[in-house]
């Protein structure tokens, strides 16, 4: 990507350093992320400065997206214990642990991300992929690691009720790591017809159109119990409320809905957010306070998580198949951001770059 345009061009094959694994990628997801680097490369990093202090990506030269991966063992670096045998399938955490820490996918050719046939990663976390996680489930374990992220930054325990707005990829990977943990019942809210009959083929139970319907009243009635035990505690307002613990995940981004949420949640309710704003917002913080909400905001994972989600995928535990709409080349990329882009029925395109 350069001057917000996508290319398939050649680069020269990076090498690999110390500590560093050259690997071949098998497959690739396509991320939101990248899609909204593409069009928001600077409102990235405005809010990277206001942050950190310096920018997340240099819109100077190009970049290489791609952090969502598995791939194969080609050949080792400098000072590496080479443990796994060339042609291991093998999936990592997008970062190389240089002095200066590389987040892959969103750095220059030198150290590309997942959209190459080729790229560089840190030996120290490299996991290799079970036998039995083909190579489009193990290119999920990144995004399903976000979602089960978002499920710790709030706690998640048996009991809760959840309420998913958007169920784009974030959203459904959540619903999916909900449904894989026992939690429910799942509502689910989105516009689009297609997105929901998604939802409940990954573990929703209930889905509502919000143009139609309230899902925070779908979500009251998912809650509603008349069982003290399993009553969520009372707030210091609001008492004790007919209702088991609530937990809600904001996955849209879009400026207001964070408000609505706020708004429609019963009190006591953990507030994850899980979709990435990249504009100012508005919130009402005294209705926060007095319904005692908790708003966490979500990004990326624990190495632990990662590890976790493969786990998972490969215990049959949780089955996130229903989230895989399509495949592509390297050259199929540009048009399969469009796709995403206004496509209700593709949830995760994967890229694949031999074909």
């Amino acid at each position: 990507m350069q001057d917000q345009k996508l290319q398939v061009t050649d680069i020269p094959e990076p090498t690999p350093g110390p500590g560093e694994v050259l690997v071949e990628v098998i497959r690739t997801g396509i991320c939101g992320s990248d899609k909204s680097c593409l069009a928001h490369g600077d409102d990235f990093n405005r809010n990277a400065i206001g942050a950190f202090g310096q920018p997340m990506l240099d819109l100077s030269n190009p970049i290489v997206f791609g952090h969502e991966f598995v791939a194969k063992v080609v050949s080792y670096g400098p000072d590496t214990e080479q443990k796994l045998a060339p042609g291991t399938r093998v999936v990592s955490i997008p970062f190389l642990m240089r002095e200066q820490p590389v987040m892959l996918g969103f750095a220059g050719v030198d150290a590309p991300g997942a959209y190459a046939e080729r790229m560089l990663l840190s030996e120290a976390l490299l996991i290799p992929v079970p036998d039995n996680v083909s190579d489009d489930l193990a290119a999920l374990t990144e995004p399903l690691a976000v979602a089960l992220h978002a499920l710790d930054r709030v706690d998640t325990a048996a009991g809760d009720v959840p309420l998913v707005v958007g169920c784009g990829p974030i959203g459904l990977a959540i619903i999916v790591l909900l449904a894989g943990r026992g939690i429910g019942p799942i509502v689910a809210a989105d516009l689009s017809p297609e997105r929901r009959d998604l939802a409940l083929k990954v573990g929703a139970e209930v889905v509502v159109d919000p143009a139609v319907d309230s899902p925070y009243q779908a979500w009251m009635q998912a809650a509603a119990t008349d069982n003290p035990a399993m009553m969520a505690t009372p707030t210091a307002l609001a008492g004790q409320l007919p209702l088991r613990p609530t937990i809600g995940f904001e996955c849209t981004g879009v400026p207001g809905v964070l408000q609505q949420m706020i708004s429609g949640s019963p009190p006591g309710t953990r507030i994850g957010i899980a979709g990435i704003n990249l504009k100012s917002d508005t919130i009402e913080p005294a209705q926060m306070i007095v319904k005692e909400l908790d708003a966490r905001a979500c990004l990326y994972y624990s190495p632990a998580e990662f590890a976790e989600t493969l786990r998972m995928l490969s215990s049959g535990a949780i089955d996130p198949t229903p989230l895989i709409t399509g495949h592509v080349g390297l050259d199929g990329v540009a048009d399969s951001f469009e796709r995403l882009a206004t496509s209700p029925t593709d949830a995760k395109i994967l890229l694949d770059p031999s074909r």
